[in-house]
C-alpha cells in the first residue's frame, strides 16, 4: 500500500476545524475543570453538535459518514490541548458505540447509535476487572439465563465514561458458559444505566485525566433482556479483541497529539523565557531537545496514520496498530518529561499545560493494552508463540 499519508482536503478541513475548537474553546476552560476534577459537560455537548462522536459511523445511524482516520485526526488535535477531553471522545466512540455498530443487532443500532453519535448519550465498555486486566480471558463476571433475561453478577474497574450524567449504557463482558475444555465462554451484553442492581461507584482519584470520568462498577443480580446480547453468544472475547485492535490506533493518535502538544508549548516557552540575557531557545541544548521531541511526534503520526489507513482499506492492521500504540505512548511519556524539563520549575506548576500533559502521559503506556502486551502482539505477528 502507499506510504503517502498526507491528508485529503476533507481530512485537512476537519483537522483545522478541531484544532481551532481545541484552542478557542477547550484551552481557556480545561485547566480549571481539570484541577476541580470536573467532567467537561459543556465541551462535550459542543463536540456532539460538531458531529465528532459520529465521525466514523454511517449517516443512516446519525453519523458523519467518515472513517477511522477522521476519528484519529480529531483525537490528535484535541489531545494537543487536553487529553481528558480526547479520551472522552475516544472511549465514547471506540469503546462505547463501536461494539454496537460492529456487532449489535439492527434494533440495537437504531436504538442507541443516533443518540451516541450526537453526543446526547455516552456509552462505556466494561471489560477490565480487579483480577482481569491484561489477562482479559480471566473474566469473573457472570451472566446466567433465567427465562427471557440475563442475570449478571460481578464487578468491573477503570471504566471510562461509565458514571456521567449522560452515560446511557455499559457493554459488559461476562462468562455465559464453558467450552468442552473448561475455558470460559465470554459474551457481551448491554446494561442500560439505572438498571436495578447496577451500581456505579464514585470517581477514582487519579494521577491524570482528571476531567475524564473513570469508575468501578458492580452488578448484583442485574437483570436485562436476552435481546441485550451483543453479537453471538460466546463470541465476546473475539469481539473485544477486535475492538481493542482498533482502539489502539485511536489511543496512538491521542498519544501523538499529547507529544505534539508538548512540542507546541515548549517551543513557545523557549522563545519567551529569557535567562542569562537571552531566550533559552537560543541555547543549542534546548534546540536539540526540541528537535528530538518534534522527530518523535512526527514518526508517531506516521505510525498511527499507517495503521488507520490499513484499517480503512480493509487490510490487516493488527501488527501496525500495536507498533503505533507502543511507539506513540513511549513518545508521549518522553516528550512530556522533556517538556517539563524545558519549563524548569514552571513545568511543575499545574497552571502550565505541560504539567497536565506530564500527568496524563503515563496512562498511555497502560490503557488499552500495556506496552508489554503490545510487544507480545508484535512478536506473535512475527511468528513467535506467546
Amino acid at each position: 500500500m502507499s506510504l503517502d499519508h498526507r491528508l485529503t482536503p476533507e481530512h485537512e478541513e476537519l483537522r483545522r476545524t478541531v484544532e481551532e475548537f481545541a484552542h478557542d474553546v477547550i484551552a481557556p476552560k480545561i485547566g480549571d475543570l481539570y484541577e476541580r476534577h470536573e467532567f467537561p459537560y459543556e465541551i462535550v455537548r459542543e463536540m456532539g453538535r460538531m458531529g465528532l462522536f459520529g465521525l466514523p459511523f454511517p449517516e443512516e445511524y446519525g453519523g458523519m459518514g467518515g472513517d477511522y482516520l477522521a476519528l484519529g485526526i480529531a483525537l490528535e488535535e484535541l489531545a494537543r490541548v487536553d487529553s481528558s477531553v480526547a479520551i472522552t471522545l475516544e472511549a465514547g466512540v471506540s469503546l462505547g458505540a463501536m461494539p454496537i455498530y460492529l456487532f449489535g443487532s439492527e434494533e440495537q443500532k437504531q436504538e442507541w447509535l443516533p443518540k451516541m453519535c450526537s453526543g446526547e448519550v455516552l456509552g462505556a465498555f466494561g471489560l477490565t476487572e480487579p483480577g482481569a486486566g491484561s489477562d482479559a480471558g480471566g473474566t469473573r463476571t457472570t451472566a446466567v439465563r433465567e427465562g427471557d433475561e440475563w442475570v449478571i453478577n460481578g464487578s468491573k474497574c477503570f471504566i471510562t465514561n461509565s458514571g456521567t450524567n449522560i452515560t446511557g449504557l455499559v457493554t459488559v463482558t461476562a462468562v455465559t458458559g464453558r467450552k468442552p475444555d473448561g475455558r470460559p465462554e465470554i459474551s457481551s451484553i448491554i446494561v442500560p444505566s439505572g438498571t436495578p442492581g447496577f451500581t456505579v461507584a464514585a470517581p477514582y482519584s487519579k494521577v491524570g485525566w482528571n476531567s475524564s470520568d473513570t469508575r468501578e462498577l458492580a452488578f448484583d443480580n442485574v437483570r436485562v433482556p436476552l435481546a441485550n446480547l451483543v453479537g453471538e453468544e460466546g463470541r465476546g472475547y473475539a469481539q473485544f479483541l477486535r475492538i481493542l485492535d482498533e482502539g489502539r490506533i485511536a489511543i496512538s493518535a491521542l498519544a501523538t497529539g499529547l507529544a505534539q502538544g508538548c512540542v507546541d508549548e515548549s517551543v513557545k516557552y523557549a522563545k519567551e523565557r529569557h535567562a542569562f540575557g537571552k531566550a533559552i531557545g537560543d541555547n543549542q541544548a534546548i534546540q536539540f531537545k526540541l528537535a528530538d521531541m518534534e522527530m518523535r511526534a512526527h514518526m508517531a503520526r506516521i505510525g498511527w496514520r499507517d495503521a488507520a489507513s490499513r484499517l480503512v482499506a480493509g487490510e490487516p492492521f493488527k501488527k501496525e496498530a500495536a507498533i503505533a500504540k507502543l511507539y506513540s505512548s513511549t513518545v508521549a511519556v518522553d516528550n512530556a518529561r522533556d517538556a517539563t524539563q524545558i519549563h524548569g520549575g514552571y513545568g511543575f506548576m499545574n497552571e502550565y499545560p505541560v504539567a497536565r500533559m506530564w500527568r496524563d502521559s503515563k496512562i498511555l503506556e497502560i490503557g488499552e493494552g500495556t506496552s508489554e502486551v503490545q510487544r507480545m502482539l508484535i512478536a506473535r505477528e512475527l511468528g513467535f508463540a506467546g
